[in-house]
């Protein structure tokens, strides 16, 4: 796995450096300090992963991935900050990155960008645990391009609310048994594995 580190923080970059490389998986192909030179070197070293800070001098992070976004839409973004603010959150799951954590601990980082590379979202437990707030109003998003109904699309954004599946069921009306099927049917048609993708996926369909 190739990726490129970006952090306007030399120490931060020379740490993360030292403890990804210990890992024979990863290979930390470019590091920079600024958003400009995140773009630069995605388009140098087109590494699998971009692993970068928010708040920068000049471009921030988050302006290199949109702009690394609309030229390359496959690209793999994961935000490693130390801001929660909720609009960093926000166009961070609106542009499509792959994972939004804080700096906290290192240690996880790696685990996180295998997660990544895997196909999953990453999003630390502070970042999930302010999702619920960004919810608003009833279901009126339309998924049937992803082959989901009304009926699943309500589902899903009661998930994104953080409920459980007994207040979904009581919310709806529905037994829990039919809930767990519901999910599990709408997991498989969008090829998400869990509650937390799939809460991800909704924010990152315009559900804010």
């Amino acid at each position: 796995m190739k990726i490129v580190i970006v952090d306007d923080d030399r120490f931060i970059c020379a740490s993360l450096k030292t403890i990804l490389q210990a890992d024979p998986e990863i290979e930390v192909a470019a590091v920079g300090a600024s958003g400009e030179e995140a773009v630069r070197l995605y388009e140098s070293v087109r590494p699998d992963i971009l692993l970068t800070d928010i708040r920068m001098d000049g471009m921030s992070g988050l302006e290199a991935g949109e702009r690394i976004l609309r030229t390359y839409p496959n690209a793999r973004i994961l935000f490693l900050t130390t801001f929660s603010d909720n609009e960093y959150i926000v166009k961070a799951l609106r542009m499509g990155a792959k994972g939004y954590l804080i700096k906290q601990n290192a240690e996880t980082i790696a685990t996180a960008l295998k997660a990544v590379m895997s196909g999953q979202s990453v999003f630390g437990g502070e970042i999930v645990a302010k999702l619920p707030s960004f919810i608003s109003g009833p279901a009126k998003h339309d998924l049937s391009e992803f082959g989901v109904g009304e009926r699943e699309t309500e589902i899903i954004e009661h998930v994104a609310k953080g409920l459980n599946n007994k207040e979904i069921a009581d919310a709806l009306y529905l037994s829990e048994g039919t809930v767990r099927n519901y999910l599990s049917v709408i997991l498989d048609k969008l090829g998400l594995r869990d509650r937390t993708q799939l809460a991800v996926f909704y924010h990152n369909q315009g559900g804010l």
